[in-house]
């Protein structure tokens, strides 16, 4: 299960960055024009939220049974030592929690506000996608992993 929950997760890394970009494209061109909030702003806003839940799911199932984040739970002085049980027992769920409740809130946020829609969707959206590029463990990083992490 490790393995696979592992592939998902690296699979929806770029469907999430990449529909995060859309929406937050979508949001700063809609401000700028001042086009008012369409049905394919609210669907590409939604479509954003599925995959970050999706994404959500197959973390947790990584966090719980990965043998990584199994150390760093059971031996924390160990994982505040180690760069890479740090980011992942704790900088990189922390953050990611973090972003998957501002998803949320912006679209709460985005449904009350129909005349600033785009601002709310671009400032929320936009701030939760950078926290996601950051908890990224990209590959040029110390504790990186592989852009693409098939079965082990």
């Amino acid at each position: 299960m490790y393995g696979g929950a592992l592939f998902v997760h690296s699979v929806l890394r770029w469907l999430v960055l990449l529909l995060g970009l859309l929406v937050v494209f979508r949001a700063l061109a809609g401000r700028s024009s001042g086009r008012p909030w369409t049905a394919a702003d609210e669907g590409g806003g939604l479509l954003f939220i599925l995959a970050v839940d999706l994404q959500f799911v197959a973390g947790l199932l990584l966090f719980l049974f990965s043998p990584v984040t199994t150390l760093g739970t059971h031996e924390l002085n160990l994982a505040w030592q180690s760069p890479v049980l740090r980011f992942f027992t704790l900088v990189h769920p922390v953050l990611m929690v973090v972003a998957f409740v501002m998803v949320h809130i912006a679209r709460v946020r985005i449904r009350r506000a129909a005349a600033e829609a785009h601002r709310m969707a671009a400032a929320w959206f936009g701030v939760a996608l950078a926290i996601m590029i950051a908890a990224t463990p990209w590959p040029f990083l110390s504790y990186g992993r592989p852009l693409l992490s098939w079965w082990r």
